[in-house]
């Protein structure tokens, strides 16, 4: 039995590490991989996407594109063991970003679609 943590770490009601199924684990590692700027992270400096840099810079479909373009290689590099990414659709709205991301699991052969919104924090 593989044991999921749950993205954001926190803890049950008694205590112990909180779990995710295998679907949610697959749209928290893809969350992680959006929204982790590179740097951030100490023994993997080139590990994220940098898409929330892209919320604070002047709007338009440029925006879009970069953070479209960002998120497909950061999900190819980072997870394309674990899933096969169809699609990214990546829309920025004033100061809103959202990104779509449909793909295949690989282990499952299911396919998914998961919708992330960050905007000013």
């Amino acid at each position: 039995m593989t044991l999921n943590v749950a993205f954001p770490f926190t803890s049950d009601a008694f205590g112990r590490t909180m779990r995710a199924g295998a679907d949610d684990h697959i749209r928290d590692l893809i969350e992680q991989v959006l929204f982790t700027a590179p740097g951030e992270r100490v023994n993997r400096p080139d590990f994220g996407s940098g898409l929330l840099g892209l919320v604070f810079g002047p709007n338009g479909p440029q925006v879009a594109a970069a953070a479209q373009m960002a998120a497909q290689a950061s999900l190819v590099r980072w997870l394309a063991d674990v899933i096969d990414v169809q699609s990214v659709d990546a829309e920025s709205v004033e100061s809103q970003l959202t990104v779509t991301v449909r793909y295949v699991v690989r282990k499952s052969q299911q396919a998914q679609v998961a919708t992330f919104q960050r905007g000013r924090l």
